[in-house]
């Protein structure tokens, strides 16, 4: 796997920081425990609606992971559209390395 980003998120789940699906992300969002949310591009709508509310409602940021449920679920080894990093350096990281990508920029540093 040449994802750096698929490649992290990997590692925030051997570490137990990832939590995978859109009902237990809301209710990560909802408990507090969730630093950063992010979904794939092909996510559902449907999937979205409430964890985009609870988001909102909680201050925690969403982010469009720029992968599809294919590739995410590859990665991480069950099926993932939405997911939430329940840990502040990892979602830190996360959001400079998705920052990088859409910006066009490449960081070789993790």
């Amino acid at each position: 796997m040449n994802d750096r980003v698929l490649s992290f998120l990997g590692l925030c789940r051997r570490a137990k920081k990832l939590v995978i699906g859109a009902e237990v992300t809301e209710q990560s969002i909802v408990e507090a425990r969730s630093q950063l949310v992010l979904h794939a591009d092909d996510a559902s709508e449907n999937s979205l609606k409430r964890v985009r509310k609870a988001a909102a409602e909680h201050g925690v940021t969403v982010m469009r992971a720029g992968r599809s449920k294919d590739e995410m679920s590859a990665a991480l080894g069950r099926l993932c559209a939405v997911l939430s990093v329940e840990d502040k350096g990892f979602a830190l990281k996360l959001e400079e390395m998705l920052g990088h990508e859409q910006r066009g920029e490449f960081d070789d540093k993790i």
